[in-house]
């Protein structure tokens, strides 16, 4: 039997670690980094269809536009769109989205999810979250890890309570533990152990499961939460959630107010292929380097180069490498990043080093959307 799902997708980071294509004002979720489509609407047609309701989208106000320009581009119609007044992290945000929910489906399962991952398998992944279902309508607070095949310090990781079966087969089973992001030790150690999956970040419960559990372990952030929802306006077909009562809202994920705390917690193990683009050697990775190591966009050049990386963002743009090894090197108009590529995720230093210095780049997007559509800023000076 097929339960219907109700996606919430998550849509507000500022994905600093791919600077200068992700930035504060346009960040990754809404940039084709893989394909034809943005992250943000490849998310939304996988966890449309059968079995899933219309999606309720958290985001900030500077990105409601490209919210509602995106999803109709690939001809999907939001159930909502809830406007953050600032970013307080996940858990506000879920209890916001679960709230709105609570009002018009009250025993609906809710499937949280970042919109900025990749999952090439699609079909795969919903049979994951359908066999994930029973559980979620037992109560249980259901987590998805992934299958690792590396030792990855950049995610926290999860501990089963017993091995996955030889198939990796999607079947919840209860949660031991969480793992903070460990080191390379630590890491390997997980790896070989053959327990641990990779924390995706994504959840899936009902709404009374996920609220009950936030009167137990965060019930300020309850009555903060449910004032700032009631007290929301409408706005363009937005709800913006009243700001008062959500600037008093404690910054912290999901993770920490909830489900470290929880103990009706279950895991789903997903075996098939997942991203979060957490930097550009992940990007590097996903997008399939040749036989050389080597990735190009349409508009670049390799010249015995390895294991590198040239993106070019701009047609207009002619970018070529000579003799690089291990380089990540991606061309905007406006800006333009060269890294080794063991220090992709050093890039977000170069965001706070731009930022100091008062250099637009850092943060904002070469083009502005709008109601009406986008403008390109041409030149930027004093007056």
């Amino acid at each position: 039997m097929t339960h219907i799902v109700h996606p919430i997708l998550l849509a507000g980071g500022s994905g600093t670690r791919l600077w200068p294509l992700s930035r504060k004002s346009y960040p990754k979720q809404f940039a084709k980094l893989m394909g034809e489509r943005s992250l943000f609407q490849a998310s939304a047609k996988r966890l449309a269809g059968e079995g899933f309701a219309a999606p309720v989208i958290l985001t900030g106000a500077d990105y409601r536009f490209v919210v509602t320009e995106q999803l109709a581009a690939v001809e999907i119609a939001p159930a909502g769109i809830l406007i953050e007044p600032e970013g307080r992290n996940t858990a506000p945000a879920i209890l916001a989205a679960a709230l709105e929910l609570a009002a018009r489906a009250p025993e609906a399962l809710m499937l949280v999810a970042p919109s900025d991952h990749v999952i090439p398998e699609a079909e795969s992944f919903r049979a994951a979250v359908q066999a994930a279902t029973i559980a979620a309508l037992e109560g249980q607070l259901v987590t998805f890890g992934i299958r690792p095949d590396r030792a990855e310090t950049g995610y926290g990781w999860l501990e089963m309570s017993q091995a996955p079966s030889a198939d990796f087969a999607s079947e919840p089973q209860p949660l031991k533990g969480f793992v903070e992001k460990p080191d390379s030790a630590t890491a390997e150690a997980l790896l070989n152990g053959g327990q641990h999956l990779w924390n995706a970040g994504i959840f899936l419960f009902s709404v009374k499961t996920i609220i009950a559990a936030f009167e137990a372990h965060a019930p300020e952030m309850l009555v903060l939460v449910r004032a700032s929802v009631d007290q929301a306006e409408q706005d363009l077909g937005f709800t913006r959630l009243a700001p008062g009562p959500w600037g008093q809202v404690e910054d912290i994920s999901i993770d920490y107010a909830v489900m470290e705390k929880a103990e009706n917690l279950s895991v789903v193990p997903y075996g098939g292929a997942w991203s979060d683009l957490g930097g550009w050697d992940a990007v590097w990775r996903e997008t399939g380097p040749d036989e050389a190591g080597v990735v190009v966009s349409a508009s670049a050049t390799a010249i015995d180069c390895h294991d590198t990386m040239l993106r070019a963002e701009d047609p207009r743009q002619q970018l070529v490498g000579i003799g690089l090894r291990d380089i990540i090197a991606v061309a905007m108009p406006d800006a333009v990043l060269v890294a080794h590529k063991d220090r992709a995720q050093d890039v977000k230093k170069a965001v706070a080093a731009l930022k100091g210095q008062g250099g637009l780049s850092s943060g904002h997007a070469p083009e502005d959307f709008r109601p009406w559509g986008w403008f390109e800023c041409l030149v930027s000076g004093s007056r």
